[in-house]
């Protein structure tokens, strides 16, 4: 069984989610789970849980933790006992093989790039996020929020490993590349996805060219790429449609469905599509570039989201697939600089 580092001061509900989501985790034998942050704060915040006595889950102690408000790059120069930093410190050393933390996306990045080191060739680390399609297969967003200003050599260099991504995780035999944009025409666009486009067509990848927002859900792509920025608000505003729909669902269900046919079918085909649409059911994000394996979650994640977090580290840590993906890149050695 693989151990996973979770930074247990992270999120907007630490520790006690990232407790919770630990136990479950370690509970369903995803991985041995080691809980970082502060000793004292996390270990009261377990012994709510008597019956995790016999899990494989330990704490190690971080004096400090940075938290939302804080500034990352000052965060990151002065905090260097905080809990996210000492769980990178557990990977890089060997003692865990993944990374789960549910804190702020800047001060997560920037220390796994100091701590455990880049994959040669990338300039900057990208969040891909899996979303699903009417087809059934899900597109690879990226960058959703890593990087909030990106040159066309750094979208260029996400395309790549974007399309690796694809094809070692959902086996998709050709991905094909779509750049996001407001138009389907080249000539449409900002000055940034103007410049990287040319750059794409000579990557050797499957590139379509430009995709407009409303093709991320119907598969027109298997990966989508943009900067940071309109990554973070496509997520966010998905998230938001899937909240309304939700509910309007719900709520349409109970007067209709559970009057017709019973109110057990009814929660289960809301149940279904609720679990398909859940963000928490994803775990969180792959960092793409790092070195070792290190996943960031939504900040308000809950237990069910910290839980599959540390499954999709495990798994992505057993799978090698940033190692997988620096082979690829040493292989083609084509990145733009």
């Amino acid at each position: 069984m693989l151990t996973i580092a979770v930074d247990a001061m992270g999120g907007d509900h630490a520790p006690k989610s990232e407790v919770e989501g630990a136990i479950q985790a370690a509970r369903a034998g995803h991985a041995r789970v080691i809980l970082v942050g502060q000793e004292a704060v996390v270990r009261a915040e377990l012994a709510k849980h008597p019956s995790s006595r016999d899990l494989p889950i330990e704490v190690h102690n971080a004096t400090e933790f940075i938290t939302m408000e804080d500034s990352a790059a000052k965060a990151v120069r002065t905090k260097k006992d905080s809990s996210i930093r000492v769980a990178c410190r557990l990977m890089r050393d060997g003692i865990a093989q993944g990374v789960v933390s549910a804190g702020n996306t800047g001060a997560v990045m920037a220390t796994a790039k100091i701590v455990q080191g880049m994959v040669r060739g990338v300039d900057r680390p990208a969040l891909a996020m899996a979303l699903p399609t009417g087809t059934g297969r899900p597109v690879v967003v990226l960058d959703v929020g890593a990087n909030v200003d990106c040159t066309a050599a750094m979208l260029a260099q996400f395309a790549v490993m974007g399309e690796i991504y694809s094809r070692l995780i959902f086996h998709t035999s050709r991905p094909r590349v779509g750049l996001l944009s407001i138009g389907e025409e080249e000539h449409k666009g900002n000055e940034l996805t103007r410049a990287v486009s040319p750059l794409l067509k000579d990557l050797p990848i499957n590139y379509l060219g430009n995709v407009e927002g409303r093709d991320i859900f119907t598969g027109e792509a298997d990966v989508v790429i943009c900067d940071g920025f309109v990554g973070n608000v496509v997520l966010k505003v998905s998230e938001g449609l899937v909240d309304v729909f939700k509910g309007m669902l719900k709520e349409s269900l109970q007067s209709t469905l559970t009057r017709m046919l019973g109110a057990k079918l009814s929660s289960g085909a809301f149940a279904e599509f609720k679990q398909k649409l859940d963000y928490s059911e994803y775990g969180g994000a792959p960092l793409l570039g790092v070195k070792g394996v290190t996943i960031i979650c939504h900040g308000r994640s809950n237990p069910n989201a910290i839980k599959n977090a540390v499954r999709v580290a495990a798994e992505f840590a057993q799978g090698r697939v940033n190692e997988k993906i620096e082979a690829e890149l040493d292989v083609q050695d084509t990145l733009p600089a």
